[in-house]
């Protein structure tokens, strides 16, 4: 599940406030009545320290170009996890040569806002590069012990935990297959964890896992692993509840299951917590996912040891959950233009807050209004394109920048591009785009319709893909051509 695609943004937080509030567009980061957002009291994490817990989010490097993203993230949430830029094929993609930057870029946005990090992951099945697959069964464990040791000592000191083993069950219960259980057996988890522990002593150790939120037989193994770690002298600290949910079906065993692990020593945490539903958006569908939201936290709020809820990505518009799973979306506390939904609002109550009731705009369904009719620009006028693409297996995010390189404001815009052949766009932020494929035509939204002169505007979309993963191209700015750099 959470295996497919991550990388759409899972999607993963520049920061200041954003007070586009102003101009009648988004609300910065969700503030409950004047001032600035991220007010003391008024945050998730504000309302998630004063109960000793935390609330985190997933962001990519990608992610930090987005500033409507970048501003909710930096003031509601005080724990991040990298989405894909500790993941070996990002940090080791080829033997024992290692990339830090992109997660680097992470560790130092989060330090920027005080926010901690979620280190993700160092052993895992998926997104592993090619050589490492390829290995022969004697020089797994080596690679694997150099992959955990030089990541783990790099961060040493930055990273509040690692999901050291992520995902290494099967929905019955069995250990999933991989290059690391087909080399070592079930001990390559006890070999990572010490490993990691010798690396960096201070941090948190977990193993992390979806659908194992329930009692059933994937938690029941989980639990049966922990336990024998444990019992061994193995060095854990915590295990990962992923939480990704479908509206409606939060398990009733979960507070239970959550009690029976910390009952062991052992920390709990929800890691990737969103709960998808079909789109578009249904009332019903928001208001259960209020519901949910509602619940799954107060379920870690009640049992000591349960140590803190991350939201993946920050809004629908960066969620993974369009591109791996047809047809569902909206599944997370803000929508496509990061203005608060209801399940924000009943997260805020769950943490001991007051909420108001989100704008209209909220719903996943709509969005702010365009400007009615794009000006044409001045004579003279001219524009410039950058653009920023992150595939993964069957879909992409691409973030678009429009300067105006002309000598007059642009006061109302209208950007026209061509898709690749196979690309259809599934949701837009900071604009209103049309059709889903060929020839696209991006609008400004009411709080971007000006582009000063030597000014910029951003805004993307999420797409999926049959495989033709390049950039949009072809661009033009209310009908002028604009160059590419």
């Amino acid at each position: 599940m959470a295996a497919q695609l991550r990388a759409a943004n899972r999607r993963g937080r520049a920061l200041a406030a954003f007070a586009v509030a102003a101009a009648g567009g988004l609300l910065a980061a969700a503030t409950f009545g004047s001032g600035p957002a991220g007010a003391a009291g008024t945050t998730l994490r504000d309302l998630a320290e004063a109960k000793g817990s935390y609330f985190g989010t997933a962001v990519t490097q990608n992610d930090l170009n987005n500033s409507a993203l970048t501003a909710v993230a930096g003031t509601q949430f005080d724990m991040v996890t990298p989405g894909n830029e500790m993941k070996w094929d990002t940090t080791e993609s080829s033997a024992n040569n290692f990339n830090f930057g992109p997660g680097d870029k992470i560790v130092s946005f989060a330090k920027s806002h005080s926010m901690r990090v979620r280190g993700h992951t160092l052993v895992w099945h998926s997104q592993l590069p090619s050589w490492v697959s390829s290995l022969p069964t004697a020089q797994v464990q080596a690679a694997m012990e150099n992959h955990v040791t030089t990541q783990a000592t790099h961060y040493k000191g930055q990273v509040y935990s690692w999901d050291v083993v992520n995902e290494p069950f099967n929905e019955d219960g069995s250990l999933r297959t991989s290059v690391f259980y087909n080399a070592m057996g079930s001990g390559y988890i006890a070999d990572a964890l010490r490993t990691a522990r010798a690396a960096d002593p201070n941090a948190k150790l977990y193993l992390n896992d979806y659908n194992i939120e329930g009692v059933n037989a994937k938690s029941d193994a989980m639990y049966q692993l922990v336990s024998s770690l444990k019992s061994q002298g193995v060095p854990i600290d915590g295990v990962g509840l992923e939480a990704h949910f479908i509206v409606g079906q939060v398990p009733s065993t979960m507070k239970a299951n959550i009690q029976r692990f910390t009952a062991l020593g052992l920390d709990v945490a929800i890691t990737e917590l969103d709960d998808r539903m079909q789109v578009p958006a249904s009332a019903a569908n928001l208001a259960q996912q209020a519901t949910d939201y509602a619940t799954v936290i107060s379920n870690c709020l009640a049992v000591s040891g349960c140590v803190g809820v991350s939201q993946w990505g920050v809004g629908d518009a960066d969620s993974w959950i369009p591109g791996a799973f047809s047809g569902y979306g909206a599944a997370t506390m803000y929508d496509d233009n990061y203005q608060p939904k209801a399940s924000y609002n009943s997260a805020v109550t769950a943490l001991g807050g007051t909420a108001g009731s989100p704008s209209p705009s909220s719903s996943p369904s709509s969005s702010p209004s365009s400007s009615s009719s794009p000006s044409t620009p001045p004579s003279g006028a001219a524009c410039k394109v950058s653009t920023q693409v992150s595939s993964w297996n069957t879909g992409l995010t691409e973030n678009i920048t429009v300067t105006n390189t002309g000598g007059s404001a642009v006061n109302g815009w209208s950007v026209k591009f061509t898709l690749p052949g196979g690309q259809t766009v599934s949701s837009a932020w900071n604009a209103t785009v049309s059709p889903a494929s060929g020839q696209v035509t991006a609008t400004n939204l009411t709080y971007n319709a000006a582009i000063p002169a030597g000014g910029s505007t951003s805004f993307g979309f999420n797409a999926n893909h049959t495989g033709n993963t390049a950039a949009a191209t072809g661009f033009s700015l209310n009908g002028v051509a604009c160059s590419i750099g």
